[in-house]
């Protein structure tokens, strides 16, 4: 059964058959990290086709949570969007592990660096044409891709993608050095040319019953697997601080199309994707990340949490009432508040690298991130990918509201 006369066409019954106005429409908008990639070209096709047992795992996760956008970070990408369209029909389309289908009439997909030879020595290996010297890391073009599905019409004709925006461009960029020497660790050449984006930056407007929303998507390069001149934490923060440019303006911004200029004033938005940056732990410049959460136009509050606690949020699902998303509490290495979003093993433990940030000019109704307790409806789903999704709920609200 559809989500939405749950959501946003509520009926109250009142005394003599009367029934009240319809509550106000609220927005669910989600990412999720489904790690649904393949060393070969093809090769997640390959899975969708013969039936995969994590791809149904994944598909129930989302049609349990329901998120109305929904961005999905670590598809492969083709050129054809074979991945993208049997994922989305043969399991979204269809019910998972008792779960009722959703089906998203639109659906973005575009081109990403991940991959692509860039015919330089950007590993600094000495040898051309490997992963590392793909503009973005990745074995074949189009891996660790990303699709945007959304119920609602996506403009696409507006949409503004930033693929090839150059590094050096970035206001501010420092590239990475030699720590030995301090000199700068790309040659001269190969930084004139080095694109930021790992994968890219998209700025999808998408008509919705709240208006017109931006959804900021992207999905930076892990602060990790580099060396001692730290190049995956330099461009991880520049890959973030993209997005405090394009908030405030940025003039020097130029998108794939040759459109100028970042985003406007009064334009309302959601940043999402897997940010790979967590404030508190990890490797990353945290300042960065934190520079994101404290920005004017973020709404940064409340956080997404799963554990069961006084600010943990709960809503219901459209099937059968239960709680969506209760952990247990404390799963934070350092903060124990259970808003952690992935999960890595030993080798860097849990951290929060996930978000949906809406800008102010909503009103935030719930916020979550889907990690059952064990035993719990979708416990035995989520080791599917180490990454959950986030999501928030979103209701009509004004500029001037409060951001505590």
């Amino acid at each position: 059964m559809s989500p939405l006369p749950l959501l946003s066409a509520m009926v109250i019954g009142l005394a003599g058959g009367a029934s009240a106005p319809p509550t106000a429409p609220v927005l669910r908008v989600a990412t999720y990290n489904i790690a649904l990639n393949a060393d070969a070209p093809g090769g997640v096709i390959e899975r969708l086709q013969r039936g995969d047992a994590d791809a149904r795992r994944l598909a129930a996760v989302i049609q349990h949570v329901r998120p109305d956008i929904l961005l999905l970070n670590e598809l492969d990408f083709d050129e054809a969007g074979r991945a993208a369209e049997l994922f989305r029909m043969n399991y979204l389309g269809v019910g998972q592990l008792r779960q009722a289908p959703i089906n998203y009439p639109y659906f973005f997909s575009a081109p990403v660096n991940t991959g692509i030879d860039s015919g330089l020595d950007l590993d600094g290996d000495g040898a051309l044409g490997g992963p590392g010297d793909a503009w973005g890391f990745g074995r074949h073009p189009g891996q660790y891709g990303m699709l945007v599905l959304s119920r609602y019409p996506i403009d696409t004709s507006a949409a503004r993608t930033f693929q090839t925006l150059r590094w050096a461009d970035l206001p501010g960029a420092v590239g990475p050095l030699h720590p030995d020497t301090g000199t700068p660790w790309y040659a001269p050449k190969i930084w004139a040319q080095l694109r930021l984006s790992s994968k890219s930056h998209w700025d999808l407007p998408i008509d919705t019953p709240l208006g017109r929303i931006h959804l900021l998507a992207a999905h930076p390069t892990p602060p990790a697997f580099d060396g001692p001149e730290q190049r995956n934490v330099a461009r991880n923060a520049d890959e973030i601080r993209l997005w405090l440019q394009y908030l405030d303006g940025a003039g020097w911004m130029r998108d794939d199309h040759g459109r100028e200029g970042g985003l406007a004033d009064d334009a309302r938005f959601v940043i999402a994707g897997d940010l790979n940056a967590d404030p508190v732990d990890g490797s990353g410049r945290r300042e960065i990340i934190q520079a994101l959460l404290d920005h004017p136009r973020v709404q940064a509050t409340p956080t997404p949490h799963s554990a069961v606690s006084p600010t943990a949020a709960l809503t219901l699902s459209s099937d059968n009432g239960a709680a969506l998303a209760a952990v247990e509490p404390g799963r934070d290495s350092n903060t124990g508040t259970g808003s952690d979003t992935a999960d890595f093993g030993e080798r860097s433990g849990q951290l929060r690298v996930d978000y949906v940030l809406p800008s102010i000019g909503f009103t935030v109704q719930r916020a979550g991130v889907f990690w059952p307790k064990r035993g719990e409806t979708g416990s035995d789903w989520v080791t599917a990918s180490d990454h959950r999704l986030v999501w928030v709920d979103l209701m009509p609200g004004t500029d001037t509201q409060d951001r505590d």
